[in-house]
């Protein structure tokens, strides 16, 4: 059967799809463009859910934000360039838009949720079958503050919310630009569990148990190292980044303001990201041609 250039034109405008796989299935379908699109789209699918297993660590980070609310958002490829790419950027904007608007109690939910008159999922595994590389919606979270609220993306790898009870919109935006930098672990020390406490406490007896100095003058030291490790991880505890002479705790005091919530996403954080032996693969191919 004779298929047109024009025919295998319009498809791939329909479709994104390249020249040949076009071709292929409007010979299979005899020319209906229809139906050749929808052959497509199926085999399209059923590659996406081959592609689900794959490890995706790059991507990108992306807010939204309206009033004293705002929602900030992951979602993962497989490359740094898909990541980058306008159709991915859009993807993720709109995953942002749509769980600002919402508010879906939990990840299924938001997958659910139609996006651009498909569902975020539908929408997600289309993106698979046209790109070719696995894309996960990973997680979002969504921040309200009774006062000023923060945002701040670094790039599109990193993104902060900061949440304050009094305080104005330029501190909260230097206090998620200072969580975006430095990333504490908890608000305060109250903030921090007594499990977390009881192990760096008993790690820090251990550091000073061979010096010979009395007990009491020990348990000081341990007390002191112990204080100085809670600044390090705490919020308010930490030189701000913009003025390392002044701790996030005395600006606070400054503004009279509290931080509520804070919250820091990093593209590919907690992933386990997939290591190439480039050097065995390159033995592995001496080996082979050896033979």
């Amino acid at each position: 059967m004779n298929i047109t250039a024009d025919a295998v034109k319009q498809l791939r405008e329909r479709t994104g799809a390249g020249m040949m796989e076009c071709k292929k299935a409007l010979v299979e379908t005899g020319g209906d463009l229809d139906a050749a699109a929808e052959l497509m789209r199926k085999s399209g699918l059923a590659k996406a859910d081959k592609k689900s297993q794959r490890i995706a660590a790059e991507g990108t980070v992306a807010i939204a934000r309206q009033g004293s609310s705002a929602v900030l958002v992951e979602v993962n490829s497989e490359t740094d360039f898909v990541a980058r790419g306008d159709e991915f950027q859009g993807f993720v904007r709109d995953v942002a838009r749509v769980a600002l608007a919402e508010s879906p109690p939990n990840l299924s939910a938001l997958l659910a949720l139609r996006a651009d008159g498909a569902s975020v999922e539908d929408r997600r595994r289309a993106l698979i079958a046209k790109i070719g590389e696995n894309i996960t919606v990973r997680r979002f979270v969504r921040v309200t503050a009774p006062g000023a609220l923060g945002a701040y993306l670094h790039g599109t790898r990193i993104g902060a919310l900061v949440a304050l009870r009094g305080g104005s919109e330029d501190l909260a935006k230097d206090l998620a630009m200072h969580v975006a930098a430095v990333n504490p672990t908890y608000v305060d020390a109250q903030g921090v569990p007594a499990d977390v406490l009881d192990k760096e406490r008993a790690i820090l007896a251990e550091q000073v148990k061979g010096e010979k100095k009395p007990p009491e003058i020990l348990a000081k030291m341990v007390e002191g190292r112990l204080r100085k490790y809670l600044a390090e991880i705490t919020l308010v505890g930490q030189p701000f980044v913009k003025d390392p002479d002044t701790t996030v705790e005395n600006l606070l005091k400054k503004s009279a303001a509290t931080v509520v919530e804070f919250v820091r996403y990093e593209v590919g954080a907690g992933i386990e990201k997939k290591q190439d032996d480039f050097v065995g693969e390159v033995m592995a191919q001496v080996k082979a041609q050896a033979k």
